[in-house]
């Protein structure tokens, strides 16, 4: 008989539903919009660098003011945005890891606050440090 492989425990779905956010830390960086969810008013976003976790993508909640329509896939963006962070128990991220083989060590959401588009496309920039 096989045995059927085991869901996740109530104990640990509930850590991590009821997870509490610590205070946001402002963060600013540079990446492209991967994608659009206008019914959630979300966008996924690749980062040029990474975040605290090793992440390059991430799910930003888009702020009211910010219009979804107005922006551009693949252009490169300044984001500024809030991490929130919510730290799992030991016990938690050690199920996690051994259990169901997932490195998570706490849940992160994101609010985008502004954004700027970037003019990388001009040729204007120099290399001072180069001689011809």
């Amino acid at each position: 008989m096989v045995k059927k492989k085991e869901e996740i425990p109530e104990w640990v779905t509930d850590e991590i539903q009821n997870a509490k956010f610590k205070k946001p830390v402002e963060m600013k960086k540079t990446g492209y919009i991967l994608e659009f969810y206008y019914d959630d008013n979300k966008i996924d976003v690749q980062l040029y660098d990474g975040l605290e976790d090793g992440r390059h993508i991430v799910t930003m909640d888009v702020a009211k003011d910010i219009k979804i329509d107005d922006l551009l896939k693949g252009e490169v963006y300044e984001f500024i945005f809030d991490q929130h962070k919510a730290p799992l128990s030991k016990k938690v991220t050690e199920f996690l890891e051994k259990e169901k083989e997932i490195e998570m060590s706490a849940i992160f959401q994101f609010d985008l606050k502004s954004l700027e588009l970037m003019d990388v496309g001009s040729n204007e920039t120099v290399d001072t440090d180069v001689e011809e």
